[in-house]
């Protein structure tokens, strides 16, 4: 059965999203690729009478799902040299080196993910986004660059671990202060080296998120029977509301500004206007940003309140990036943010913050397939035509067709076609998907700051 097939047996796309519990846009990505992720066949089947056999697969019609390589087969013996293990979704076991903390009584389990960056994995794993998910680095040599305590995006690691092809590697940067193994052991977070990270993401890429579990245990022992349990059980990321664990629990003032060599950070000691930064799991170097486009920043808790972010008289207020599902962060941030923008404040928002301001004006997000993370993702500008090259860190997307009329979009994913930033043809408030902050990583997209400056600074 083709897509379309499928799509006319049960009466058109809407009513195979809801069956999916998934939005449109997926079924508009599902017709383009011709191809329906497995983790919604049995649905499907459910409703139609179909059999497995009568599944689009991935990529090809008809097609059943790609046979796992070699590395994804149910090994149960510990093969020679093997200190750790990553077990999958489905019982399947990825051996390789420990490094890091072992396992001992917390074993890791998230949602596994991949990136593509080549560079700045210190600053990802300190991503509050990516809390609740375990990394897959493709880029094979990391280590390279050491850490510092300058790059830090959060005051500890936001992952719950790592996965690498090639063992750590020495550092060798000028900056770099301490041994990324030695780090990570500070922080009390594990990785594993030596996985196929390559037949990794093909699996992510075909079969979607992963549930994994991470074993590295001190006494060599490994209990494969409790990693399976645990990650069958673990509900993943959809319904889960993260960023009351991510952000602060007190409001604070920043005024550091962004890195530049040689002299590092700066300080903004003569802003001109005066912004609310509500920390659904705000990145460091977005605030750096926001003080170096000339703004006082006034950080506060996720949970804050309309009453709680106006009674700063902020002249804008900007909803920062963060992790989890946005559909339950909404029971709290929605109403905030309706109340400001009833207030005729302006606001700005990236990534998390571009999904609740969309959820703010009524329209739907959904959990994609694979998601969007790394730093070379194409985005284009609607409104001029330009392709700007993005950093991204996102499994949620908000569904276009739910937008209301008075939300218009002005950026789409060239990778997937969508959704990217909206604009409110109504009120002061605009946002976007991706990380105009990037750091390192593509600077085409800072003038998103200084537009909310000219925003910010029109009369009202």
């Amino acid at each position: 059965m083709t897509v379309d097939q499928i799509i006319a047996r049960l009466g058109g796309a809407e009513t195979l999203a809801q069956l999916t519990n998934v939005g449109t846009e997926a079924v508009r990505k599902w017709r383009q690729t011709h191809a329906i992720p497995p983790r919604h066949w049995s649905a499907i089947i459910a409703v139609t009478g179909f059999s497995f056999s009568d599944m689009p697969g991935m990529g090809i019609s008809g097609a059943p799902p790609p046979t796992p390589s070699p590395h994804m087969q149910d090994k149960d013996a510990t093969p020679p040299g093997a200190t750790a293990a990553l077990v999958l979704q489905g019982g399947s076991v990825l051996w390789g080196r420990g490094f890091g903390a072992p396992t001992n009584d917390i074993v890791p389990v998230g949602e596994i993910c991949f990136n593509t960056a080549m560079t700045g994995y210190q600053e990802t794993l300190t991503d509050p986004s990516y809390a609740g998910q375990i990394i897959t680095f493709t880029f094979p040599h990391i280590g390279n660059v050491g850490t510092n305590s300058e790059d830090l995006e959060a005051t500890s690691i936001a992952a719950r671990g790592l996965v690498v092809s090639q063992d750590i590697t020495e550092p060798a940067n000028w900056r770099a202060t301490q041994h990324l193994d030695a780090w990570l052991r500070a922080q009390n977070v594990t990785g594993i080296a030596g996985v196929d990270t390559r037949a990794l993401t093909i699996r992510i890429r075909d079969r979607g998120p992963q549930t994994g579990v991470l074993l590295f245990p001190a006494n060599g022992s490994f209990d494969l029977a409790y990693a399976r349990t645990r990650a069958a059980e673990w509900p993943g990321l959809e319904g889960m509301d993260l960023a009351k664990t991510v952000s602060c629990t007190q409001s604070y003032e920043w005024t550091e500004t962004e890195w530049v060599f040689p002299t590092g950070t700066g300080k903004q000691t003569t802003p001109h206007h005066h912004i609310v930064a509500v920390d659904y799991g705000a990145k460091r170097n977005i605030l750096r940003c926001l003080a170096s486009a000339g703004f006082r920043v006034t950080v506060v808790p996720a949970t804050s309140t309309t009453e709680d972010i106006l009674r700063h008289q902020p002249d804008g207020v900007f909803l920062s990036n963060g992790p989890g599902d946005p559909a339950a962060t909404a029971s709290y941030a929605v109403p905030a943010i309706q109340g400001v923008m009833a207030a005729g404040v302006p606001i700005f928002g990236i990534c998390l913050g571009h999904q609740l301001l969309a959820r703010a004006l009524g329209a739907k997000t959904f959990k994609m397939a694979r998601g969007h993370r790394g730093a070379n993702q194409p985005v284009k500008d609607l409104d001029t035509g330009k392709v700007e090259i993005t950093s991204q860190n996102h499994g949620f997307a908000v569904d276009t067709d739910t937008l209301p009329k008075t939300a218009r979009v002005t950026h789409i994913s060239l990778f997937d076609g969508s959704n990217e930033g909206l604009t409110c043809t109504n009120r002061p408030a605009f946002s976007v998907q991706y990380h105009p902050e990037a750091s390192p990583g593509p600077a085409d997209s800072h003038y998103l700051f200084h537009r909310f400056a000219e925003m910010v600074a029109r009369p009202r």
